[in-house]
């Protein structure tokens, strides 16, 4: 199935299909997909035409029936506040997917925190987290979107950091505490950040301290 989009900058027309809230002021808001993406790429988004779009992760998987993103409302926004109002059959405009934040099937692990998990989810949801581990970052518990499906699917490989509370489940600290108390982290593995651009600065200081080649490092920032 070919996209109708010619190009990225090309917005066109799309009619929501689904807007759910599934945590306080975050939603996953879909629309029927019209052509092919690859798991890890990103599309514009904006309510109006004369506004200028943003830019938002695939969390859905590539051959879903709907192309859907993650998104948490900023007070004061242009886009977010308006976007989480609409039903569906309220109409968007979307770019085609581009970008190249993908991974293959060697050994890697995913650092993401709070929004930041979407491009991962994707990618897991299209089949594709063979000889993965992913570690995800929130301040709340009820923050960890997806931890049903993502628990169930790859069970002891996600690794889910809280900072601001303690349950016995999660780990008790932020992503570069857990990451700080590895004795040991593999200089094999490609690591894929995507989060705000402290955190992906970071963990990446961090990550090279501890050994791991630079050029095993990838990231996809949020703003």
């Amino acid at each position: 199935m070919q996209s109708t989009v010619k190009n990225k900058s090309e917005l066109i027309p799309v009619k929501i299909t689904g807007n759910e809230e599934i945590s306080p002021n975050v939603f996953v808001v879909s629309w029927k997909r019209e052509g092919d993406f690859n798991p890890g790429q990103v599309v514009k988004i904006t309510a109006d035409k004369m506004d200028p779009p943003r830019i938002y992760s695939i969390c859905s998987g590539n051959k879903e029936e709907q192309v859907s993103v993650l998104f948490n409302v900023k007070p004061g926004g242009v886009l977010t506040p308006r976007l989480a109002s609409m039903k569906p059959g309220d109409e968007i405009y979307v770019s085609s997917p581009y970008g190249n934040f993908g991974c293959d099937d060697t050994s890697a692990t995913w650092i993401s925190t709070g929004t930041g998990i979407a491009p991962f989810c994707s990618m897991i949801r299209s089949g594709r987290f063979k000889n993965k581990k992913l570690i995800h970052g929130v301040s709340h518990a009820n923050q960890f979107y997806f931890e049903d499906y993502l628990s169930k699917t790859l069970g002891e490989n996600y690794i889910r950091c809280c900072s601001r509370e303690t349950n016995g489940v999660h780990f008790p600290g932020r992503v570069t505490d857990y990451l700080l108390g590895q004795a040991e982290l593999s200089k094999e593995d490609k690591y894929y950040l995507c989060g705000q651009a402290l955190m992906v600065v970071e963990v990446r200081d961090l990550l090279i301290q501890k050994g791991v080649p630079y050029h095993h490092i990838y990231a996809e920032i949020f703003f």
